[in-house]
């Protein structure tokens, strides 16, 4: 058997003990472990400087762990230590997952489901309008382009959008029920025909893009059946989708034929339009997404066709891009779709409550300064610094106990912090002070340098003592910043172990399993 990987965890004084709880629970099998603690209070402020003077890292580690929010450079640290520096995850409760004690590590870097997008007004729009509407679908997740025309509607442009979208790198798709149409966008150069029945087919004879197949009414499979075998008997590529009607107009049924087309045709390819779905009912279109994503991964259906027309699906790019990944990887590992990120996870964290409130009222207890801490635990919003420890379920009822009347910036601050940790509260997802909530594949993420610190906002506190603007932010980590100490598990629990008294009463502690005198320590 293999010698566990000793691992160091860096870290600061206020987050220690919970570092250490949870370190405790790894598996000694798998992971050695220690504890880098370089003195100063807050974690996410070390610099590499402060790392590379207070931190001591024992013999044998084999890789270094930082604190998610720290901005110091691993790489950076990794050339000074000698042994590999990696960012570790926001918050401590999540480090036993990052480490691959969830049973996988997650990646969604792979898929094979092609969307396509659709401009629905396609023929009312310029080329270049087009143009940029293509190229902003692609950026956020779209393979193909999809232009659709509009009934009694002329596509005068039709030629042109299409060369410019191929002229840009895209593949593109013409969607018309006009003949006349498909043909000009074929002769452009367009990839895809939507769609093409078995009295329509000779258009597929005629061009080198390929036909989205569909029957001639929705219930009737036998009409796809026959212009399948028409394509395939010809050797030609082409897509086969069955069509999926809206909920209470044959939703159900439409799900059944899916099924029947790849039971009758295994190794086909199809298509699955979801707007029917998405557009047609008014639910978060997130949640109607992935299941009609793991629809198709069942099937093996490698092709969808998405819409947006309704503000309620304004995301559809988006959430297809992320539910296609996350059922890519779970079928990839034979498992549910469950424990692959945050992405499908709009409105409710799984674990949205990192600290329970007997740890905040430990972290409360340590603070000496006058500025106020925001923290969300199960029984309610936790608001605290030096003189408070106020708990409740509603932002406005704090304020009578934060002296903040007069400042008027730190209160629009605190209001505006407080108001976000209800939210999180009330909806059950995870608060972190000074962030912004994650929406997960409903609404984008801030991007960020994770190697440089964040703008300095409106966190200064009130009162007689409120510094200059500006100072607090730039007061030194290291202000108040105890001796640098790195500790083992066996430390860890001597640090709570009740003081042992030897046959003479002298006062001894439990280190590395033995009783040594405890002023020695």
């Amino acid at each position: 058997m293999s010698a566990p990987e000793h691992l160091v965890f860096i870290t600061g004084r206020l987050a220690r003990a919970r570092l250490e709880k949870v370190a405790a629970t790894l598996p000694p099998e798998r992971f050695a472990w220690s504890i880098a603690d370089a003195g100063v209070k807050v974690a996410a402020l070390m610099t590499e400087e402060i790392i590379r003077r207070r931190v001591q890292i024992p013999e044998g580690v084999t890789r270094i762990v930082l604190p998610g929010r720290c901005r110091a450079n691993p790489e950076a640290l990794s050339r000074h230590f000698g042994v590999p520096v990696e960012r570790g995850p926001d918050e401590i409760v999540d480090l036993p997952a990052y480490l691959g004690l969830a049973g996988r590590r997650i990646d969604l870097s792979g898929h094979d489901l092609r969307i396509f997008s659709e401009i629905v007004d396609a023929s009312k729009m310029t080329p270049e309008a087009i143009l940029a509407k293509g190229l902003d679908l692609a950026r956020r997740g779209a393979d193909v382009i999809d232009l659709g025309g509009l009934p009694d509607t002329a596509f005068p442009h039709l030629e042109d959008s299409v060369r410019l979208l191929k002229g840009a790198g895209l593949k593109v798709s013409v969607d018309s029920f006009s003949i006349d149409e498909l043909t000009r966008g074929a002769r452009a150069g367009a990839d895809y025909l939507l769609s093409l029945n078995e009295e329509t087919l000779d258009l597929a004879f005629e061009t080198d893009a390929v036909p989205i197949l569909v029957p001639m009414r929705p219930d009737d499979l036998p009409s796809l059946d026959r212009a399948i075998e028409r394509m395939e008997r010809a050797g030609r590529p082409f897509l086969a989708d069955p069509i999926l009607e809206p909920i209470h107009f044959g939703f159900v049924d439409s799900i059944a034929r899916y099924h029947a087309v790849r039971r009758r045709h295994p190794g086909i390819e199809m298509m699955m339009g979801t707007g029917n779905l998405t557009e047609l009912t008014e639910a978060d279109s997130l949640g109607v997404t992935a299941l009609l994503l793991g629809m198709c991964s069942e099937l093996s259906i490698r092709n969808v066709l998405i819409v947006q027309v309704s503000n309620h699906t304004r995301r559809t790019v988006e959430e297809h891009d992320a539910a296609r990944r996350v059922m890519y990887a779970a079928k990839a590992d034979a498992a549910l779709p469950k424990g692959y990120g945050r992405a499908l996870l709009a409105l409710h964290d799984k674990r949205p409550f990192v600290q329970t409130p007997d740890e905040i009222a430990s972290l409360a207890a340590e603070v000496r300064d006058p500025n106020y801490r925001i923290a969300v635990a199960e029984d309610g919003i936790h608001v605290y610094n030096r003189d408070i420890h106020k708990v409740g379920t509603d932002a406005m009822a704090f304020f009578p106990d934060l002296a903040v009347a007069s400042d008027g910036a730190h209160a629009f601050y605190l209001g505006a912090e407080l108001a976000k940790a209800e939210t999180a509260w009330r909806l059950g997802k995870r608060y972190v002070q000074d962030e912004p909530l994650r929406w997960g594949a409903a609404a984008d993420d801030e991007a960020e340098d994770t190697t440089a610190f964040k703008k300095a906002g409106h966190t200064r506190h009130s009162g007689p003592d409120t510094p200059p603007p500006g100072t607090r932010d730039a007061t030194p980590p290291e202000a108040g910043a105890d001796a640098p100490e790195t500790i083992g598990p066996d430390q860890a629990r001597a640090e709570s172990a009740p003081l042992a008294p030897t046959e003479a009463g002298q006062p001894m502690r439990i280190v590395c399993g033995k009783l040594v005198p405890a002023e020695g320590n």
